[in-house]
């Protein structure tokens, strides 16, 4: 079968309920991130990607001077209904915003640079223009071999189905030297990076992580057919990823990092 080139310019659909549903543990599992970040009260810092705001909110009542921004609407009215200060925007344009331009001491992302996949060098670019002199970057998200097994049976899935999974594939998850370079490129000092697997334990079935996770896949295809890729999916991994006994375990493997901002204060 010939395959079908598609390209979808919108990004990754995000509804705040399924959120809080089957992703909670993203924001649950970010204590290895959080404590690189060092927080001390009244300190300025930008949550690159905040969501809904759950780790925001920690971030906040632990004394951050804190702004939150996501490129999904959904989501930041989730996190203003936190008391969060939220705003919709792109993170791979942060430099051209002039309101952030060393406005912060920490720039501060958990699982979501992996969606900044368009133009990643732009990411760090915004991020060396937002921190003041001295100021750090402190960031996990998807790495190489991040959830590995899904992706290869998603693009699998769609192959068959004469569409390019390629073009519709939304995760960038870098290997640690590579990006490395992209940050020391930019003029970052990298204080630590590596790779950290962490197999997770799902609080439901696959099924419901591809429905909140893979929307640029499950998109690719007319609404009626979504369910049967779905399922499909599933049971592919079955024997890979479940106990059998209902109990789901994704393959993840996160990217964790410290970067400084050459400065007196470092």
């Amino acid at each position: 079968m010939a395959v079908r080139e598609l390209s979808l310019d919108a990004g990754q659909r995000w509804n705040a309920r399924d959120y809080a549903q089957n992703g909670r543990f993203v924001a649950d599992l970010a204590g290895g991130v959080v404590g690189l970040l060092q927080l001390q009260p009244g300190e300025r810092v930008l949550d690159l990607g905040c969501g809904d705001g759950a780790l925001s909110r920690r971030l906040v009542d632990a004394g951050a001077v804190l702004v939150g921004i996501d490129a999904s609407d959904e989501l930041v009215a989730a996190a203003r209904e936190r008391g969060i200060d939220a705003r919709v925007g792109d993170g791979q344009a942060l430099a051209l915003d002039p309101t952030f331009d060393q406005a912060f001491d920490a720039i501060f992302s958990n699982a979501a640079m992996h969606w900044m996949k368009r133009d990643p060098d732009a990411v760090i670019r915004g991020a060396w223009k937002a921190l003041v002199p001295g100021g750090r970057f402190v960031a996990e998200f998807g790495g190489a071999g991040n959830v590995a097994q899904i992706r290869r049976v998603l693009h699998a899935a769609l192959g068959r189905r004469g569409i390019d999974p390629d073009a519709v594939d939304p995760w960038y998850f870098p290997r640690p030297r590579a990006y490395r370079a992209r940050l020391e490129r930019a003029g970052f000092e990298v204080r630590e990076i590596a790779l950290h697997p962490r197999p997770t334990v799902l609080p439901s079935d696959i099924g419901a992580w591809l429905r909140t996770f893979a929307g640029r896949f499950t998109d690719a295809l007319p609404e009626v057919d979504r369910a049967a890729l779905i399922d499909e999916v599933q049971r592919e991994l079955q024997a890979s990823l479940s106990d059998g006994k209902g109990r789901w375990v994704a393959d993840y493997v996160r990217l964790r990092f410290v970067a400084y901002k050459p400065g007196l204060t470092a």
